[in-house]
């Protein structure tokens, strides 16, 4: 076998092609807090799958033993410092399933890394490191980042929270220490109102309950984490919610073009349900309708297109549409002037109110103003406290008002129509993820 040889994978690749026609990607996240392990982790989850070549293995190489970690910390400043500072993205199969894996940093500083990686995820599995918690204790206290990422990864809406509890080989009386983490994990849980699919013991060091299952170890007898992640949901595109659409780029008739009598071309991906000629359409902002004389897909063929898809939209008459305007059904999404939204505050400078950031929704920019704090989310308590402003990587609840209305749904009915990103205006660094309530 050669160095550049891909490592045998267990299945057969016929059988992985007619599984791969039928079931979607998943992609998902590792977080919690620095040191916890993530790194190790997925690159024991490329090992173990058989999805790292030879030669990309003995380029990790510490000590004689490869250094798991160095298969997704790809920046410089990475492995220098032995910390993951932007997300690394990694694709690997197995006989049943692709996955689309994001290492999210955990130090407090990187949290808008994190909050990026999760913002498309269908799963977040959050590491549990049982070595840095009082496993003696009669209540174990969390790590409070390990309870800030479980937290953003719900309010961003991922479909599914898996907690992995890591390096228990390395603890005395591992299975003890286990169940007094899941008790922990279990409450803070409830407290928050989070859906947990399944609590897991593993040692990604080791690869014990990574790929393959360790019988009975400590008194857990549920599938490995590879086999829990096979099983899980893709996130299901809402194609039920009324049509919406950001326009991404305008594409301008040409002498070679042939597409309805050479009108104008609106590229996007559909946001919320679904587009087929002969549908009416209104414009954000502006407020003109049209009705659609063709959708093209992604190789310019007619036809129609649902959430998630990128389509091109010709209409039946000429109007002013820009990148950033929205295609929209009529009626559907009322525009809306001020919002209320749960923010969570990225910048190194603290969040007060009536300042004036950007704010992106979709491909389009308006001025929105901070009118009002209502108060900041204590991640170790869940209670709800007054603030007169936001500190770096805080949660909380804001009122913005919007120079130009936006045509905004509650980030529970709709990731797309929900979200927005603030950007500071002098610096241009991102300021904050926002969800609208």
């Amino acid at each position: 076998m050669t160095t550049t040889t891909l490592i045998a994978s267990r299945a057969d690749p016929a059988s992985v092609t007619s599984q791969f026609d039928s079931e979607s990607a998943l992609r998902f996240i590792t977080c919690g807090s620095v040191d916890d392990g993530k790194s190790t982790l997925i690159g024991r989850l490329l090992v173990d799958s058989r999805s790292v070549l030879q030669d990309q293995l003995a380029g990790v190489q510490r000590g004689g033993a490869p250094d798991l970690a160095l298969l997704t910390d790809g920046l410089a400043a990475e492995r220098e410092q032995g910390i993951t500072i932007d997300v690394a993205w990694r694709y690997f199969a197995t006989a049943r399933r692709k996955f689309i894996i994001g290492d999210a940093p955990g130090h407090e500083q990187y949290t808008r890394n994190m909050v990026t990686a999760a913002s498309g995820a269908d799963a977040a599995v959050v590491l549990v490191d049982a070595t840095k918690l009082d496993v003696a204790a009669a209540d174990i206290a969390l790590l409070a980042q390990t309870r800030r990422h479980a937290l953003l990864a719900a309010l961003l809406r991922v479909p599914s929270l898996v907690f992995a509890v890591n390096k228990l080989d390395a603890v005395p009386d591992a299975a003890s220490a286990f169940a007094r983490i899941r008790a922990a994990l279990q409450a803070f849980a409830q407290e928050a109102g989070l859906a947990v699919r399944a609590i897991v013991p593993l040692s990604a060091l080791q690869g014990w309950n990574v790929v393959e299952p360790r019988a009975d170890w400590c008194d857990y007898r549920g599938p490995s984490l590879l086999a829990l992640l096979e099983d899980l949901p893709v996130a299901a595109a809402p194609v039920d919610e009324p049509f919406a659409l950001p326009v991404q780029w305008v594409e301008k008739p040409s002498a070679q073009t042939e597409i309805a009598q050479g009108r104008r071309v609106f590229w996007g991906r559909v946001a919320a349900g679904a587009v087929a000629p002969g549908q009416a359409v209104t414009v954000l902002p502006g407020g003109q309708s049209a009705t659609v004389m063709q959708v093209l897909d992604h190789v310019r063929q007619g036809g129609s297109g649902r959430a998630g898809a990128s389509v091109g939209l010709v209409l039946d008459r000429e109007l002013d549409i820009s990148r950033g305007d929205w295609l929209l059904a009529p009626g559907a999404h009322p525009p809306a002037r001020e919002i209320e939204a749960t923010v969570a505050w990225l910048d190194d400078e603290p969040l007060t109110a009536q300042r004036v950031y950007w704010a992106l929704h979709g491909h389009r920019w308006v001025k929105a103003r901070v009118t009002h704090i209502a108060h900041r989310l204590n991640v170790d308590t869940l209670a709800e406290e007054e603030a007169s402003e936001l500190a770096p990587n805080a949660i909380g609840h804001v009122t913005l008002a919007l120079q130009e209305p936006l045509a905004v749904r509650p980030y529970t009915a709709s990731r797309a129509l929900g979200a927005l990103v603030l950007v500071d205006t002098a610096t241009h660094r991102t300021a904050a993820a926002v969800l609208v309530r």
